[in-house]
């Protein structure tokens, strides 16, 4: 007669405890915050695409003085990210989520009375700039705070989608209103004040006793996870080419509708694959992940090169699988070897972001200028294709040789 199999004792219980709970429904204070994930994103983005246009006509500036005074936001927003992270550690996430939707909406209600005004239309550039350094890392923090490891891919992916999302039906908003600018600010207007009182309602996240020590705010890099680092610098290098450039190429080879339509797949692509690939991604091995993300990522962009609709929107496609890897993963594994907080966490993860558009801008852009002056710009884009390909290898090389470097 043969032995019974024992029964799993408690510690069974508890190891399965964490799967478990990663298939349960998002709680209702997590349903609150993704809902207002979203709505940020669609204020945010219903302005963002025509914020050139606005500094043009409001300061009667050239491109080169509007293009200065977007990059500077942009840096202060990326840069200071670190920084309004360690701020959220101290404050507390509820409080600093509260406080980013109250300065969106000084920043629009700023936008609002600056027709006219130059400096209160550059103050509202920069009070949305520095919201947006803000709710970021705050956003995500009270997402995955206290979460085990296993929940981790599906809330930050749940949180991606909801801001994608938001991305996506922005600029569609907004040009319903473009012709009418002061409307457009009278109802982000109310809309982050919403906001902000919805956000008010948030219960305060849980203590969490085995949280990292809390760092003195000149050591905000303290800690940092040097490998999921760089290559976020370097998914963005690559993957804001088509943000920065796709449109200049697409003039005359797209129309206009179809190159929205395009963009707006893209965006919906990312917010509908990364959920739904979440519980693949994550336990992934960091290599593996990098490997699959960056093939994507350099398809998508050897398929712009031929340069007909059709190529073009599959591009996006494939940029859109890429990218949903590439973004989750590297987070993940942000967390997985950071020695601080997740909301500091994702404020290095930001710098890193803005690093990369840097990159992107200096490097790029340069390349671009040269290769359409030689009338080969195709060329351009299979160029980033070999990017993807060549550089991932070389910079995970490049971190094995390093002392004490870890590996995914």
């Amino acid at each position: 007669m043969r032995a019974g199999r024992p029964a799993p004792g408690p510690g069974a219980a508890r190891r399965r405890a964490p799967a478990d709970r990663a298939g349960r429904s998002l709680s209702g204070a997590h349903r609150a915050l993704l809902a207002g994930g979203f709505l940020v994103n669609l204020g945010t983005f219903a302005v963002y695409p025509y914020l050139a246009v606005l500094l043009r006509d409001r300061l009667g500036a050239g491109m080169a003085e509007v293009g200065l005074v977007l990059g500077a936001a942009t840096l202060v927003q990326f840069a200071g990210a670190p920084f309004t992270a360690a701020f959220a550690e101290r404050a507390g996430l509820k409080r600093s989520l509260t406080l980013a939707t109250g300065l969106y909406c000084a920043g629009a209600v700023t936008y609002l009375y600056g027709a006219g005004r130059p400096a209160l239309t550059v103050l509202g550039l920069f009070l949305s700039c520095g919201a947006g350094a803000l709710y970021s890392p705050a956003f995500r923090g009270y997402l995955v705070h206290a979460a085990p490891p296993g929940r981790r891919p599906r809330l930050l992916s749940a949180g991606n989608a909801a801001g994608n999302l938001g991305i996506a039906l922005g600029p569609v908003a907004g040009a319903l209103f473009l012709a009418e600018p002061g409307r457009l600010f009278a109802l982000t207007t109310v809309l982050y004040a919403l906001l902000a009182a919805g956000h008010l309602l948030l219960r305060p996240e849980p203590r969490d006793g085995d949280a990292p020590p809390v760092e003195p705010f000149r050591r905000v890099l303290h800690g940092l996870a040097g490998l999921p680092f760089a290559v976020t610098v370097l998914t963005h290098y690559l993957y804001l080419q088509f943000y920065q450039y796709l449109a200049v190429y697409a003039e005359g080879r797209l129309a206009t509708a179809v190159f929205g339509a395009v963009m707006m797949g893209y965006a919906l692509g990312l917010a509908v694959l990364q959920p739904l690939l979440a519980g693949r991604i994550g336990p992934l091995r960091y290599p593996v992940a990098l490997a699959i993300g960056f093939s994507c990522t350099g398809a998508g962009m050897a398929a712009f090169a031929t340069g007909h609709p059709a190529g073009i929107g599959a591009g996006a496609l494939a940029l859109s699988a890429g990218t949903a890897v590439l973004f989750l993963k590297n987070d993940l594994e942000a967390l997985a070897h950071s020695r601080r907080s997740a909301t500091v966490t994702f404020g290095q993860q930001r710098l890193a972001v803005g690093l990369g558009s840097l990159l992107s801008g200096l490097i790029g852009g340069r390349l671009y200028g040269l290769l359409e002056e030689a009338g080969a710009l195709p060329g351009f884009w299979l160029l980033v294709a070999a990017q993807c390909v060549l550089l991932p290898p070389l910079l995970l090389l490049a971190a094995r040789r390093l002392p004490g470097a870890r590996r995914g």
